[in-house]
């Protein structure tokens, strides 16, 4: 019976594209299924937004509230808020946590350099 195989010198026409169709359709199918009975999502981005109170602070040493809140406007707990040296300076780098409300609660000291009037300062978020 071996040598009937061996001897068999026909192909199947077809099989390699056959074979990366089938791979193709089982990954995608595996990733559909392990999505529907895990809950796994995909790697998305979300904006979130900052909205600091005040907006407008002095060069003098000042308590900036910062809360962070997702596309839908609730609130993000446990985020991350950095805020650095813009066209205002500060020392270093300014950090903080929002609670559960999702405010976090900064303070900081900005300078104007001479002959500035006005300045930013750059503020970004680290998510959970």
């Amino acid at each position: 019976m071996l040598d009937h195989f061996r001897n068999d010198e026909r192909a199947i026409e077809g099989l390699p594209i056959r074979l990366v169709i089938a791979l193709v359709v089982g990954v995608a199918s595996l990733g559909v299924m392990m999505n529907m009975l895990s809950g796994l999502s995909g790697l998305t981005v979300t904006e979130l937004d900052a909205r600091p109170s005040p907006d407008v602070v002095g060069p003098n040493y000042e308590t900036v509230e910062i809360t962070v809140v997702d596309p839908d406007g609730a609130p993000v707990a446990d985020a991350t808020v950095v805020l650095t040296s813009g066209t205002a300076t500060i020392d270093g780098v300014a950090t903080g946590t929002t609670g559960s409300d999702g405010t976090a609660t900064i303070s900081i000291d900005p300078e104007l350099g001479p002959n500035q009037q006005e300045g930013t300062l750059e503020v970004s978020i680290k998510p959970p």
